[in-house]
């Protein structure tokens, strides 16, 4: 398991170091030494040896200045430019040291190699005026290299109108969050973490298959199918197919029982279509829906106050795992989310950007400028498992929260949300907690979803096909 840190926590464990004792310019030595190999590999693989820096007056521009010093001992053909007016101290220092040639004009020429040292973590403001000409040219070079992150993207992965765009990120210290979540996972290519000896704590969790994979331990001969749970989908009603997709992906989870329970009006769609499903017409909750290890309910059941009625009767009735999506995060939002913070069941919620903005009544902008922190006072505030889903979907359970690596555009299709609830639900019915549930949820559909785009292309997949998908994903992990 690896572990993501926001700009700004880097910024305080930076501090951290330099106030136990490891000086600024030791610290620069190592980043640039790190941010040599770096450069040195692509010109390497490229089969080049000419690159330039593009160098701020901050410590990201110093990390550059010493990289490029390092390369030109080595004999590469390296110049830096640099059309900064101040420079920080350690900056300053090892602009001095180095003896190659400093531009301080943009080039015309192009280099094999262009390095981003322009403003890391430390940018707080707007990129304009000649500043973002820098980030034009760097962008137009062949092969760009960021230096702990491409200028211009924020925490949580937001891009700002000017914005480095590269082919690979050394992340100096610790992963950044801002890498991979949102616009970061456009914009920052191939990503590589440098140990520079800056000690972190508190980060976001980033799942790996090795992670994912415990959850799939090899089985028993002597089981049943009371052994693996029982998942009830109580969906449809006004959109059935959401209902059977969601119960087509609870089918591929390895839970026991899956059943699906519909209105009158949908019940004869879907009877025989999914032979493998416990069918059932909903009349009222029963006590076989109060036996199941986790109840999903919302997808394609429309906004009603019938609807957050039998949701209010669950949260006080229920005592197994109760995930709610869609329709049911809706009818909360207009009805009253406060319900949330009475209940005798574990709840996990499942909400899109806009389903989070009607939740809370913030933009969808804000919500996106910090997902982690988002989900995770969401999560503290009424005691649920919060499943912020975007491209890269954050997860969040009280203090802790995980950022989802595996993904691809084909999940950017109607169906994909129900899916991924049907297959947290069959998960959860397994007998494994929310938090983790989820997580595994999000990391298999993610690797659906690239499998789909692999076998087929990004454009075709629909849901069903990715869903036929999660049992080469769930073998990808073996």
């Amino acid at each position: 398991m690896k572990y993501a840190y926001t700009n700004a926590q880097m910024r305080m464990f930076d501090k951290k170091e330099i106030e136990r004792g490891t000086p600024v310019d030791i610290l620069m030595s190592r980043a640039g030494e790190a941010l040599k190999e770096t450069v040195k590999d692509a010109l390497c693989r490229l089969g080049q040896r000419d690159a330039v820096f593009v160098c701020g007056g901050g410590n990201n521009g110093g990390d550059g200045f010493v990289a490029a010093r390092l390369l030109l001992q080595e004999g590469y053909e390296v110049c830096v430019l640099c059309l900064a007016k101040t420079f920080s101290k350690a900056c300053m220092q090892a602009k001095e040291a180095f003896k190659g040639e400093i531009l301080a004009i943009i080039p015309r020429r192009t280099y094999s190699v262009t390095v981003d040292c322009l403003f890391g973590t430390g940018l707080d403001r707007p990129i304009e005026n000649t500043d973002a000409d820098l980030v034009a040219f760097i962008n137009s070079g062949k092969y760009v290299v960021a230096c702990d992150i491409p200028s211009g993207l924020m925490d949580g992965g937001i891009a700002q109108s000017v914005c480095v765009e590269a082919d690979e990120t050394l992340s100096l210290g610790q992963l950044k969050s801002a890498l991979i979540l949102s616009d970061g996972a456009d914009v920052a290519g191939k990503i590589c973490v440098a140990d520079i000896g800056i000690s972190a704590e508190g980060g976001t969790e980033v799942w790996e298959d090795a992670d994912v994979r415990s959850y799939f331990p090899k089985r028993k001969s002597n089981t049943h199918k009371g052994s693996y749970g029982s998942a009830y989908i109580f969906a449809g009603g006004a959109l059935a197919g959401a209902a059977f997709l969601a119960a087509m992906a609870c089918l591929k989870s390895g839970a026991g029982y899956t059943r699906l329970a519909v209105t009158h009006d949908y019940f004869n769609q879907i009877v025989g279509k999914l032979p493998a499903v416990v069918l059932r017409e909903f009349h009222a909750i029963d006590g076989e829906m109060l036996s199941s290890d986790c109840i999903a309910v919302g997808m394609g059941s429309g906004v009603s106050e019938r609807l957050y009625a039998y949701i209010s009767e669950l949260m006080s009735s229920y005592t197994g795992t109760l995930l709610l999506d869609a329709d049911a995060l809706n009818t909360l939002a207009q009805y009253g989310v406060e319900i949330l913070k009475n209940k005798t069941c574990r709840v996990i919620i499942t909400p899109h950007p806009k389903e989070f903005s009607r939740l809370t009544g913030r933009s969808t902008e804000e919500l996106l400028s910090d997902p982690v922190q988002t989900a995770k006072a969401f999560s503290e505030q009424y005691g649920v498992t919060v499943v912020f889903k975007n491209n890269r979907t954050v997860i969040a359970e009280g203090d802790r929260s995980a950022i989802n690596p595996t993904g691809s555009p084909v999940l950017a299709k109607g169906g994909s949300g129900d899916a991924l609830a049907g297959f947290i639900a069959g998960t959860a019915a397994r007998g494994i907690p929310p938090f983790e549930a989820a997580v595994v949820g999000c990391y298999l559909l993610g690797r659906a979803g690239e499998i789909a785009a692999r076998d087929i292309n990004e454009y075709s997949p629909d849901a069903t096909d990715i869903i036929n998908c999660f049992p080469k994903a769930i073998r990808s992990l073996m």
